[in-house]
């Protein structure tokens, strides 16, 4: 390989999370349906939640309450309080961030994200496109998938208690 042809490659590579940046789902070619600009994001939730959220950060494994939280209920998007998972689908993955086997039916969105070079399916809450986590092929079955999430991206509400209003 020569050096033009390596520069090349090597460009390449890194254009690629410029391509996948915007707030479009790549994959299932839907992009959020609560649009606010990313000030009124941050204005609205804390400077960590902000950052997972709209900035694709990720929290530090094993620091979420939510990783021990076994009760029945309902996980809702932090940002726009949009039903995700319900407690059922959640399991301990060992991995340090809540882990589910399912989604809500037609709660998150998926595009392929390419920040450590290798493709990974990083999903979204389907409703304000705030960023969860990331999907995988090795979670329980029946789906075989683990979905893990930031704890900063969710709220945990009791099955007992009201779900919040969706957020406008």
């Amino acid at each position: 390989m020569n050096r033009r042809r390596l520069l090349q490659w090597m460009f390449g590579l890194a254009a690629l999370p410029a391509l996948n940046s915007g707030t479009a789902f790549a994959k299932d070619g839907v992009g959020p349906v609560l649009r606010k600009s990313k000030a009124e994001w941050a204005a609205l939730l804390p400077p960590l939640a902000y950052r997972v959220l709209f900035e694709e950060d990720t929290e530090r494994a094993g620091t979420s309450p939510l990783n021990h939280e076994k009760r029945d209920g309902t996980f809702v998007c932090a940002a726009c309080n949009l039903p995700l998972f319900d407690s059922s689908k959640k399991y301990d993955s060992g991995t340090g961030w809540p882990s589910f086997w399912q989604p809500l039916a037609d709660a998150v969105a998926t595009k392929t994200d390419f920040g450590l070079i290798y493709p990974r399916t990083e999903y979204h809450c389907r409703r304000c496109g705030g960023h969860q986590g990331h999907v995988f092929d090795d979670g329980p079955q029946p789906t075989g998938k683990r979905f893990c999430n930031n704890g900063v991206a969710l709220h945990f509400v009791p099955r007992a208690d009201k779900l919040p209003g969706l957020r406008t």
